[in-house]
């Protein structure tokens, strides 16, 4: 059975993913679709708007065979440690292709890209800390540098000003690290670019538009045109089950709270707190009622908000610098779905999986695991919703969906 694998987070799931499954599938021949999904926290920082159960089943009734969860650790991580982690899974589960979305369309100027990136790595590192002492963005002094060592190039090279051109080159990048097997593929991005508000017009909406829309407008009827029926009513019937959906101005409350709990010391000790942003953080967190009120204080030229977020979500989760450091690679294969396909996929390769399946939670010791379990529970808290009847531990009682 030749696999192909693709990253995602379906946010929720909607047309645009859905035309991504069809075509990675007929671009590259597949039998089978594997995705690497993230959790329930995401790679800007911010928690998934329904939980990683849901949107796994909504995959699944769309084209992916195989749902593989992609741990807390790369899913909320700055771009090229989330696709490190993306394609180690990939490949631990021996697909043949991964194909990702991008801007771009066409696979050749990402490897051309890499390869002139790793001819001048050391010019490339040095501009890149150089404009990072100027006050710029980590972003922006990727770009600046990007563009300096690339502007006598005669090759084609990619943009690498487009966030889904960003992602598809360090999944590259990733792949070519670690000597992946795997051979490369891309296809357009079309119709609904990645922060693109809802157009009635058309029958794609980024995920972007699509929460905006849910939070602004409150319906999520009137998101028919951009998502299939099994995902909309699966959005229909959280939203009946739980009552809220997951996002910042719903986690505030907690998340105030453990700020302002926190000594200065605990705050600059979780992943990406840099600088001595913790004093901004904690002031900010003391004189703002609201997250959007929160963020205009401590949003600034040399932080982005994706970049503040990722480190909101680190200090709600409880995920320090050393907890980082302690886990530079996958360590399993969690299953959160998969359909008789999938199932019948993982019968054939289980001898031959690089890394260990994981089914149940409860059967596995495993630090890395550990860290999923415990963003699942503090999501489910921060729901805050009555109609939660046991919030903790339901990574214990959750079983791989079958369809």
């Amino acid at each position: 059975m030749k696999a192909t694998g693709i990253v995602v987070e379906h946010n929720p799931f909607h047309n645009g993913h859905f035309y991504h499954i069809k075509e990675s599938r007929n671009k590259t021949a597949a039998d089978i679709i594997i995705a690497v999904m993230s959790g329930n926290f995401l790679q800007r920082g911010e928690p998934s708007l329904v939980d990683k159960w849901t949107r796994s089943e909504m995959a699944l009734k769309a084209g992916v065979d195989l749902v593989i969860e992609l741990p807390y650790v790369f899913a909320t991580a700055q771009a090229s440690d989330f696709a490190r982690g993306s394609i180690a899974l990939l490949e631990a589960l021996g697909c043949d292709a991964f194909c990702f979305g991008s801007e771009e369309g066409t696979i050749e100027p990402f490897t051309n890209t890499y390869e002139v990136i790793t001819s001048q790595q050391q010019t490339y590192q040095k501009l890149i800390k150089q404009y990072m002492k100027l006050g710029f963005s980590y972003p922006k002094s990727l770009n600046q540098s990007y563009a300096e060592i690339t502007k006598d190039n005669n090759l084609r090279l990619v943009d690498l000003s487009k966030p889904n051109n960003i992602l598809g080159y360090h999944y590259v990048e990733a792949a070519n690290q670690i000597n992946a097997r795997m051979k490369p593929f891309t296809i357009q991005r079309i119709i609904a670019n990645y922060h693109d508000e809802v157009d009635e017009s058309q029958s794609i909406a980024s995920a972007t538009g699509i929460r905006k829309a849910i939070f602004e407008e409150g319906s999520i009827d009137a998101l028919a045109n951009f998502m299939p029926q099994t995902s909309l009513d699966l959005l229909l019937k959280w939203k009946e089950s739980v009552g809220v959906f997951g996002s910042w101005p719903q986690f505030w409350p907690r998340l105030r709270f453990t700020i302002i709990r926190s000594s200065l010391k605990e705050l600059a000790s979780y992943a990406e707190v840099t600088e001595g942003i913790e004093n901004l953080i904690y002031e900010a967190a003391i004189k703002s009622e609201t997250f959007e009120e929160f963020m205009t204080h401590v949003k600034s030229k040399r932080y982005t908000w994706t970049r503040i977020q990722r480190m909101l979500t680190h200090i709600y989760t409880g995920f320090t610098w050393d907890a980082l450091k302690s886990h530079p690679n996958p360590t399993y294969l969690r299953v959160l779905g998969m359909t008789h396909e999938g199932q019948k996929y993982l019968n054939q390769k289980k001898k031959s999986l690089s890394l260990p399946l994981v089914s149940r939670a409860a059967a596995t010791k495993d630090s890395l695991l550990d860290l999923d379990i415990r963003a699942t529970d503090l999501y489910q808290l921060g729901l805050q919703s009555s109609k939660i009847e046991r919030p903790i531990g339901l990574d214990f009682r959750k079983t791989p969906i079958i369809i």
